[in-house]
């Protein structure tokens, strides 16, 4: 598929989305805002229950943030809804089909569509279920990553049932982290690891945890793209790795204003270690059983 030919197709116009109010940063009830990255330049753009802060240089999202109403959630259909570029932003500036064509590369959500998915109408929440698709929530996956991921899948699921059966909401920060050892392919650095950091209330007070998955291993698996190098702050790599990490470690890795959400990390060895170096309380987690919090988050 020749991205200019269906860029009008895919785009339509800035109209289409007039009205989106994005992410409320007072949805817990206590502000919580996008984090901001300080000295590179970004573009806010706003969606339903959503909105995705760019970095047209990377030409990927520095950071997403959903908010999640877990009493609201409605189970719909994704059928027919078809990948497009956001007509706010230059088409040099997003990541388009040209990226993902002929490869094994997925479009990997960064806003999971199911946990979009709410709203006190049906309207809104399929208007949600389409805005997931524009390409400024993607990011290149390797297939057998975005489709095999289990514990990363298994937490958001976690989340956002969490969310439903508790009738909760919650707000979820995800993105790349961005490094000089991501492989340059189609004038786009594929992000070898991408970070998910929830924050949430427990018993009236903010909290937070933090996450970080490495596709580097299936990356190897692609004969187009260059193979990654080991990096001197990753840890040992292997399939699906998935990983509980203080919130500050996400924050040293992506440049993100994170400190409100670094003071209320309910990683019990965050606060007991303050000055680690990075990786270096990492918590591999194998299964939800592993998740290292000092409290049960379904109270």
């Amino acid at each position: 598929m020749d991205e200019l030919m269906t860029h009008e197709a895919q785009v339509g116009t800035a109209r289409d989305l007039a009205g989106r109010a994005g992410y409320d940063a007072g949805f817990l009830g206590v502000p919580v805002p996008i984090p901001a990255l300080p000295g590179v330049e970004t573009v806010l753009l706003p969606y339903t229950h959503f909105s995705v802060l760019m970095r047209p240089d990377k030409r990927l999202a520095a950071v997403t943030a959903l908010a999640m109403d877990g009493q609201k959630l409605m189970d719909l259909d994704r059928s027919g809804i078809q990948w497009r570029l956001d007509p706010r932003l230059p088409g040099d500036q997003q990541t388009g089909e040209r990226v993902y064509a002929r490869n094994d590369l997925d479009r990997g959500h960064l806003v999971r569509r199911a946990s979009a998915v709410w709203g006190d109408t049906l309207a809104e929440a399929a208007q949600a279920n389409e805005d997931t698709f524009y390409y400024t929530n993607a990011a290149p996956q390797a297939a057998k990553f975005n489709q095999g991921m289990e514990l990363w899948l298994g937490l958001e699921s976690y989340l956002q049932e969490n969310a439903a059966d508790n009738s909760r909401r919650i707000v979820v920060f995800t993105g790349p982290v961005f490094s000089e050892h991501d492989p340059a392919y189609r004038g786009v650095d594929i992000p070898l690891r991408f970070f998910k950091v929830a924050a949430f209330l427990h018993h009236g007070e903010l909290a937070a945890t933090g996450y970080v998955v490495d596709q580097t291993p299936q990356l190897d698996d692609l004969p187009d793209i260059p193979r990654p190098g080991v990096t001197d702050d990753a840890p040992p790599l292997g399939p699906f790795r998935t990983f509980q990490v203080p919130i500050r470690d996400v924050a040293a890795l992506t440049g993100l204003g994170l400190d409100q959400l670094v003071a209320v990390d309910r990683m019990p060895i965050a606060a007991a270690l303050p000055s680690a170096r990075v990786t270096e309380t990492w918590r591999e987690l194998h299964s939800l059983e592993d998740l290292d919090l000092d409290f049960d988050l379904a109270e």
